[in-house]
């Protein structure tokens, strides 16, 4: 007498959420402050606007774009806003920072605009495994966002996951 393979998973309330799909998916670029610097190190106010003005700002259109400056210099706080201004008209979006610290940062923007309302009292798994990066802090932003909502939240797989919390009654 065979017994029927019930799929307790499939049947059972549980909530699936991928970390993946909060990756931004618009293309990542770095903007480098350095070739703008009189040998490398010193910022000169009037070159510096005028390699602003003469820049072709439309190849970052529609890209998020990382200001950097990968040689040790002091870079006044002026010259990031006035690369931000550049960008505004082309750029998607414009940060101070490395482009994993971008990545980073568009991670847990995407998760901070996730709408709760489909989770309250809901059995949350948050996935586990992965074949793209992740960053530990995507872990915690959506930790913060779930738990004022769900019943539950684990991590892992359905088959084998880590409680961590769960709504007292």
């Amino acid at each position: 007498m065979s017994e029927k393979i019930i799929n307790k998973v499939a049947s059972s309330q549980l909530i699936t959420l991928e970390l993946k799909s909060f990756k931004s998916k618009e293309e990542i670029i770095a903007f480098d402050i350095k070739n703008w610097l009189f040998k490398e190190q010193i910022l000169k106010e009037k070159e510096f606007r005028l390699n602003i003005k003469k820049h072709d700002w439309s190849i970052f259109t529609n890209k998020n774009v990382a200001i950097i400056c990968s040689v040790d210099s002091i870079i006044p706080n002026w010259a990031y806003m006035l690369i931000s201004i550049a960008l505004k008209p082309y750029a998607k979006f414009s940060y101070v920072g490395s482009t994993k610290q971008l990545e980073e940062y568009l991670f847990n923007s995407n998760i901070q605009a996730l709408e709760t309302s489909n989770f309250t009292n809901k059995k949350v798994l948050i996935k586990g495994c992965s074949e793209s990066h992740i960053p530990t802090s995507a872990y915690v932003s959506i930790t913060n966002k779930l738990l004022p909502v769900v019943q539950s939240l684990m991590f892992g797989e359905a088959c084998s996951n880590v409680p961590l919390f769960k709504k007292p009654k």
